[in-house]
């Protein structure tokens, strides 16, 4: 419910892009908060640990008391376990640099995320486009059937 109020309450662009991004892994069944980890910035082992225990991922940290559709006070993509960017503009801008690290170094998506990944691939950026699984070519067939009839 927090994805449609920030998107219907919010003028800010970043917060809607970070928030289509989550309801796209809730759509493919996979788990947001599992990809986009949020941290109070007052929380220092919290966000040690969560750092510490990530395989790959997105890290925000929010001040004590701030809106969803505040401005995280800092994005970073997370690689086994190390912070390899930090202090982004956005959620968004997170994701496409880690899907870039992931081509860089020819990492396997995660597992748990692999859907997610996938439409961004191949329906987003348009690479690889004409091998699609199950689940992709299903909500592809949705969105353009959309498109068409909208």
């Amino acid at each position: 419910m927090q994805l449609v109020t920030a998107m219907a309450q919010s003028d800010n662009v970043e917060v809607k892009r970070e928030s289509v991004l989550r309801a796209l892994c809730l759509y493919l069944i996979e788990e947001p908060d599992d990809l986009i980890c949020e941290y109070m910035v007052s929380d220092v082992a919290a966000i040690q640990q969560g750092i510490d225990g990530t395989v790959l991922g997105i890290y925000t940290t929010r001040v004590e008391g701030a809106e969803v559709m505040d401005h995280p006070a800092d994005v970073g993509v997370v690689i086994e376990g190390v912070v390899v960017l930090e202090d982004l503009a956005s959620v968004s801008l997170a994701i496409a640099l880690l899907l870039g690290l992931i081509y860089a170094f020819n990492l396997s998506y995660p597992p748990k995320f692999r859907y997610t990944f996938e439409v961004i691939q191949k329906l987003f950026l348009d690479l690889d486009a004409n091998k699609l699984s199950h689940k992709v070519q299903a909500l592809k067939t949705k969105l353009f059937s959309e498109l068409e009839s909208g």
